[in-house]
Order: structure tokens, then C-alpha cells, then sequence
């Protein structure tokens, strides 16, 4: 059920029960007391109740007029924050987001959101740094950026992981190949092929191979490289099959490569926004990261 309602009436009633009568809420609102009580009847039926019982002394507020007081002051000081906010960041033509990402985030969706945010603010201007996971928390822990998004959480308790989704492993192969025509890859089959794998250094490779561990599952890799990407550039050249995250395998039907999921264990690594705890973000970061969040909120991830 839609309540109709403006913030003006709203305001109106607030103003009423502050200063304790129509006189001289009229006055502070520069209202005639007429269209004062035009405002107080509209949100009253809105309601469908009275909130304010009127004696020719004084007023007082009703049983449900006292139970949303608390509600509407709410409502009014989200609604100022963020109207405040919105301006300060039109006014910010200069303003600048930097963002450390890890390089698969940072090339496969991150571009995504920034160009719907820029439809809102064209004068926004972005640092993305696409580092490693460990170097980019380091980023946020020193300042260096306002948030990162990562696929670790760290130790430092100076930093907060907000879960975004979980990206999950899959392996990548050319279309041809014979693993290509299973719907689903045991870990064991892996070993019948050269395998392309990303550098033990790599906060991938860490995840994998520790949950793998605990599984006594190993990989047993022909190629080692420092980027997924790198990763793919064999695979297409057909050297080997790769496992690596969903978020780092084309999106769409490519023309060479198709990706397949993996059995028991299923691995995903999760990835966050990180940020630094008790720190407030600029409104051009703020506005961004509300963006951020919500797009992924609703399905907007890469392969989703």
C-alpha cells in the first residue's frame, strides 16, 4: 500500500509537536495556520488515524501520532544526510575515488559500475590500483586507497571485510578438449593433462591449495604463471587446461574456450569490500560504494 505523503507534511506535524502548537509552527515554517492544518489533515489521512488531538489550549499528540515520532524524526535525518551529501558531491567536480582491486574484479566488473555511476556524476574521477590481494590490503591499511575490493580478509584488526559473493574455481579449457564434454570435473581427472596453474605466491593459489589440502587433494602443474590471464593465453594456445576463478574466465560464448565445474570439494574465494575501521569515506567514495554494494546485491556480479 502506497502512503501518500510529502516531506513538507511530514516536517509540518514535527514542527507542530516541537514548538507545541499551530501559531507557531506556521510561523517557523512560514505557513498560514490554514495551510498548516491542510498539511497536518493530508498526512492524517495518509494514516488513516489521527496523530494530534487539538483543544483550543493546547495539542497533544494521539497513541500512534507518539508511535512515529521517533519513526518520521528518522526518516527526515536520513532523508537531510543524504540530500547533503548528494550536493556536497555535485559540488566536488574534482573529486577523486581511488579503489585498490584485485586485477580480475578490476577488469571484468568494476568498469561495469563505474560507467553506470558516471551517468550520475560525469565529474567523478577514478585511481584504480589492480594489485594483488595481499597488496591490496596493505593499500587500505596504509591509506593509500578508501577501499578495496579483495579476496582476503587479513588479520589486522584495523580492517573490516564486508562479504560481497562467493567466486567459485572452475577449470578452463578449449572447446574441443575431452574434459570439455563433461557437465561436471573431479579434481582427480585433472591429473591425465597438463595443468596450467597460477604462482604459489598468489593469494589464488594460497586458498586453493589449502583447501585442497585438507581435502588430500594436490595439483601436480606443468605450467606456472604469475597472471590469470597468463593462465588463459596457454589454454587458448592449447598447452593445457587451468583452473582458476569464474570472475577470471570470459564472460559471454567465447570462440575457443569453455568453462566447467568442479567436484568435490566445490572451492569458492570470497570476495569483500575492505576498509579501514572507523573511517569515514569521502562522499564521492561513499556514493560509489553504495553503488558497488548494490549492484552486486542484486545479481549484478559477472557470470551470475
Amino acid at each position: 500500500m502506497n502512503i501518500n505523503c510529502e516531506m513538507l507534511d511530514l516536517r509540518a506535524f514535527l514542527s507542530v509537536v516541537d514548538l507545541q502548537g499551530f501559531h507557531r509552527a506556521a510561523e517557523a515554517l512560514n505557513l498560514s495556520q490554514s495551510a498548516l492544518s491542510r498539511r497536518i489533515q493530508k498526512l492524517e489521512a495518509a494514516v488513516g488515524m489521527p496523530l494530534l488531538e487539538r483543544t483550543t489550549r493546547n495539542v497533544a499528540l494521539t497513541a500512534i501520532g507518539s508511535e512515529l515520532i521517533p519513526l518520521i524524526r528518522r526518516m527526515l535525518e536520513e532523508f537531510d544526510s543524504s540530500l547533503f551529501a548528494v550536493r556536497e558531491l555535485g559540488r566536488q567536480s574534482g573529486a577523486l575515488v581511488t579503489i585498490a582491486c584485485i586485477p580480475t574484479a578490476a577488469f571484468y566488473f568494476l568498469p561495469k559500475v563505474i560507467k553506470e555511476f558516471a551517468k550520475v556524476y560525469p565529474n567523478i574521477r577514478f585511481r584504480i590500483l589492480d594489485l594483488t590481494a595481499v597488496d591490496g590490503l596493505q593499500a587500505v591499511a596504509r591509506g593509500e586507497v578508501e577501499f578495496g575490493i579483495n579476496i582476503m580478509h587479513g588479520s589486522d584488526p584495523a580492517l573490516e571485510f564486508s562479504h560481497l559473493a562467493d567466486d567459485p574455481f572452475v577449470l578452463a579449457t578449449l572447446k574441443d578438449h575431452p574434459l570439455a564434454r563433461r557437465k561436471k570435473v573431479e579434481w582427480g581427472d585433472l591429473s591425465d593433462y597438463p595443468l596450467i596453474t597460477v604462482h604459489r605466491s598468489s593469494g589464488n593459489r594460497t586458498l586453493l591449495d589449502t583447501a585442497l589440502a585438507q581435502h588430500n587433494v594436490s595439483l601436480h602443474w606443468t605450467y606456472e604463471v604469475t597472471h590469470l590471464s597468463t593462465s588463459l593465453g596457454l589454454v587458448e594456445q592449447g598447452l593445457g587446461i587451468s583452473v582458476l576463478p569464474r570472475l577470471a574466465t570470459p564472460s559471454g560464448d567465447h570462440p575457443f574456450l569453455v568453462t566447467r565445474p568442479l567436484g568435490t570439494p566445490e572451492i569458492s574465494r570470497p570476495i569483500g569490500v575492505i576498509r579501514r575501521r572507523n573511517t569515514r569515506l569521502s562522499p564521492a567514495a561513499g556514493r560509489f560504494l553504495e553503488m558497488l554494494l548494490g549492484t552486486w546485491a542484486d545479481g549484478g556480479e559477472p557470470g551470475a
